[in-house]
């Protein structure tokens, strides 16, 4: 007899276009985003009883990273309640019922990180209104190796409040706050070129795309990224950092580090030297996964 069904989702890093998922921007501009899966996964397990209010859950990171955690959790509840089989799941179906699970708890939320934890792998995702386009994306497998060699995953010192710092943003865009819609068009803008740069190996592209994503999230509001900055500032400074980008909506939990040759090593000391916790990854490319003991 099945004792227990497990599912579980895995999180993601989130390169260019984040917030321009989140509504009403792909109603007013149309958001575009590229992510891609990491091999840290969210659970959801479910009792041969099927109560529910039994679903056990366990994580594979912290809570509030900025990995999109939340999101990977509502997708493995929606795929553990489908009851699907893994030969019979309807990954974009279950992403769309995992965001309507979290938008009815009232947070600020986007399709991005319920899409790329239901399909895994690279992402790139048009938003338009309510509908999701996934593009045709594979990046160069040289480029896949460059980014595994020289991206740092680091986990800062400061808890994030996603819910404030989200309703703050779009209080703002609400208003018709022009620095905020400026900033929000420049990262929509830089999710094309990053895709490129990764898809051609580009990598002069992705580091500017990378740059104009902080760019844009700095006009959004600066507060964002001021839990990095006292630790990052010096090690751009000192040439060991080449870009870095806050992940999810910033305010703490974790940052991406692109770092330069040689100097992933030395980065990695000194942000430990810091407080902060590198968390190791690597790529994901299966999303929702069902499995029965």
């Amino acid at each position: 007899m099945i004792e227990r069904t497990i599912s579980s989702a895995p999180v993601r890093i989130d390169l260019a276009g984040g917030w321009t998922d989140v509504g009403p921007y792909p109603s007013d501009f149309g958001g575009e985003v590229v992510n891609f899966a990491i091999n840290k996964r969210v659970r959801a397990i479910l009792g041969a009883d099927l109560d529910p209010s039994g679903i056990e859950l366990e994580f594979d990171i912290p809570r509030g990273s900025g990995l999109g955690s939340s999101s990977a959790m509502n997708v493995a509840i929606a795929a553990l309640l489908s009851k699907s089989s893994i030969d019979s799941i309807d990954y974009d179906g279950i992403a769309e019922q995992a965001f309507k699970m979290e938008s009815e708890e009232g947070k600020p939320c986007g399709r991005q990180d319920h899409w790329v934890s239901s399909r895994g792998g690279f992402n790139h995702l048009l938003f338009i209104g309510d509908s999701v386009e996934v593009l045709p994306f594979e990046p160069a497998r040289s480029a896949k190796m460059w980014l595994q060699k020289h991206l740092l995953l680091a986990f800062c010192d400061q808890s994030r409040d996603s819910r404030s710092m989200q309703e703050k943003v779009w209080s703002r865009y609400s208003e018709g706050d022009e620095s905020v819609i400026a900033g929000l068009n420049i990262i929509r803008a830089a999710a094309r070129p990053m895709a490129t740069g990764l898809q051609q190996d580009r990598r002069d592209i992705f580091v500017n795309s990378m740059r104009e994503v902080c760019r844009g999230v700095d006009m959004i509001d600066p507060s964002i990224h001021d839990p990095f900055r006292h630790v990052l500032d010096p090690i751009v400074a000192h040439g060991s950092l080449i870009a870095w980008k806050a992940l999810g909506a910033g305010g703490g939990g974790c940052s991406a580090l692109l770092c330069s040759p040689d100097s992933k090593s030395k980065v990695h000391s000194m942000v430990e030297e810091a407080g902060w916790e590198v968390i190791e990854w690597d790529y994901e490319d299966s999303g929702i996964q069902i499995t029965s003991e």
